[in-house]
């Protein structure tokens, strides 16, 4: 029997490559996707390789309708069958409101969610054209429903997702197609690693995080894979939250509360 295959956006780090090597252990064959990192996707496909499973490295920048053509091109030519697509590409852009101009508004929606509408349509035709009772992974942010400051285009692309990841399942659930969603809050990409600055800072919103620590890019993985097992097999349309209780009321100071 065929190994099953996911295919995930913005693999070659951070998040990405969390969950391109949680698949991979499972036994699935994967598709790489990244945009600038090309070296560090290497390294992924390597490290995929070295499991046993197969890796191939596409680039594609999915912020265009051009890139999502291109990368499934590609990914055809490269894998026969699609079981999972997990939409993990995205930036994080922050301005202040009455600062933000048009081009950061369409960076932002381009990819953070033009760019998985259409990817995940292209998914979803492949899945449908071989009859693949597949699974559609959103990687939104709490973002969706938390507040911070200077985040009101990120916010709302996040929010955006959420919704369409119930709309896609209500679409697509004719065709056993489940799509469902992962909310992280801070995560540990590696970025800062060695700088001091950085470092502090982590530790100091790690102190306003109630289970005290950021997320790793491996713990998503791990929910991506179940989301996309037998196990999450009543599941469509919901998005899970994965942020320590990031969200969850602010904690009174010893002695105020």
């Amino acid at each position: 029997m065929d190994r099953k295959v996911a295919l995930v956006t913005g693999s070659g780090r951070g998040i990405g490559r969390g969950i391109a090597l949680a698949f991979a252990r499972s036994g699935y064959d994967v598709c790489v996707n990244y945009n600038t990192s090309a070296e560090m996707a290497q390294e992924v496909v390597r490290e995929i390789n070295a499991l046993g499973v197969k890796a191939e490295a596409v680039q594609a920048n999915i912020s265009t309708l051009e890139g999502v053509e291109s990368l499934f091109e590609q990914f055809n030519r490269r894998f026969d069958r699609l079981d999972v697509h997990v939409n993990n590409s995205g930036i994080t852009r922050m301005k202040p409101f009455l600062e933000t101009p048009p081009e950061l508004f369409d960076e932002v929606f381009n990819t953070d969610l033009k760019g998985l509408y259409f990817c995940s349509q292209q998914a979803a035709r492949h899945m449908v054209k071989n009859g693949t009772r597949g699974v559609i992974i959103q990687i939104s942010s709490n973002h969706a429903e938390g507040t911070w400051a200077n985040s009101t285009v990120y916010a709302a692309a996040k929010a955006a997702v959420n919704k369409l990841t119930k709309n896609m399942a209500l679409d697509l659930s004719p065709h056993g197609i489940r799509v469902v969603g992962i909310a992280p809050g801070y995560t540990k990409n590696g970025w800062g690693d060695g700088n001091e600055r950085i470092q502090k800072a982590i530790e100091s919103i790690s102190t306003r995080i109630p289970m005290g620590r950021f997320c790793t890019p491996a713990e998503v993985g791990e929910a991506a894979v179940f989301l996309a097992s037998d196990s999450a097999g009543y599941m469509t349309g919901t998005t899970m939250f994965m942020d320590g209780g990031a969200l969850l009321p602010v904690w009174a100071e010893k002695g105020n509360g």
